[in-house]
């Protein structure tokens, strides 16, 4: 079905959104990205709109990927140098069914049209009706996830700052727990690390969705990365600023001893 690609294929932000294309650039660039599919807005939109040739055509497309599922919004005009609609579009983890799937779509699409996502839009200055695009992607299991900016976002230093914390990084992004922080110079060297205040970890629940996971004492104010994972993580900042360019927020996760890249954005500028 047109509007329904592989990520690797997704190529034009005008029909599948910055972050789908984003991430199949990362793919073409060999950068480790979790497998995933495009959906253009039209598509998504008719999934919304419960058009069962457009929700069949959906469903096997990402049949490939197996289950479980991490459904997330990629509208066309989301996630620039001078809007982040983080917090405005929701994402759904750990989607077990071709049911959910469809259901999880139709949420992704109500979301970037709710009062309070238009709202936000206005504000920013954008005022065309959203197309809403979408990544569907195998949804990971990490030991250990965050956020990384390729650079300081307060100062410009030129340093890598990395917050983390045991399980899905959705725990960090939503700000549930104090994250671990941490300060890298791009040559590699630690320049600090300070331990957070993990007190739950978000994990993928048995029967769909997340649950979360109260954490043991020990845990909860440990340090959650080694010297090697930091060194793949100030790798993956080389590796995205060449691709992308300076001052890149990246998504990332630890799953099975292997680092993924979850997303990669430029860092949003403070507003006057």
């Amino acid at each position: 079905m047109k509007g329904v690609v592989p990520l690797e294929k997704a190529h034009d932000t005008d029909i599948f959104g910055s972050k789908a294309v984003g991430l199949g650039q990362a793919i073409r660039d060999g950068l480790p990205v979790p497998p995933g599919i495009a959906l253009a807005g039209p598509v998504v939109e008719a999934v919304a709109s419960r058009e069962m040739r457009a929700t069949r055509a959906v469903a096997k497309a990402a049949r490939p990927l197996g289950l479980p599922l991490a459904v997330r919004s990629s509208a066309v005009d989301e996630d620039g140098a001078d809007a982040s609609f983080a917090g405005q579009h929701v994402t759904l983890l750990n989607v077990k069914s071709d049911e959910e799937l469809a259901d999880a779509l139709r949420e992704v699409w109500w979301s970037a049209n709710s009062d309070s996502a238009i709202t936000y839009r206005r504000r920013v200055g954008v005022y065309q009706r959203p197309s809403v695009g979408v990544v569907v992607q195998a949804l990971l299991d990490p030991d250990t996830a965050g956020v990384m900016f390729t650079r300081n976002p307060v100062t410009g230093a030129d340093e890598r700052i990395i917050e983390a914390s045991w399980g899905l990084g959705e725990a960090v992004v939503s700000g549930r727990v104090i994250p671990d922080n941490y300060r890298v110079d791009p040559s590699g060297a630690v320049l600090s690390r300070t331990p957070g205040r993990k007190t739950l970890a978000i994990r993928n629940a048995p029967g769909g969705g997340t649950v979360d996971e109260e954490l043991v004492p020990e845990l909860v104010e440990q340090l959650c990365l080694d010297d090697g994972q930091l060194e793949a993580l100030n790798g993956l900042a080389r590796r995205c600023e060449e691709i992308y360019g300076p001052a890149r927020d990246i998504e990332w996760a630890f799953a099975g001893g292997s680092l993924y890249l979850l997303q990669c954005r430029a860092v949003t500028r403070a507003g006057p």
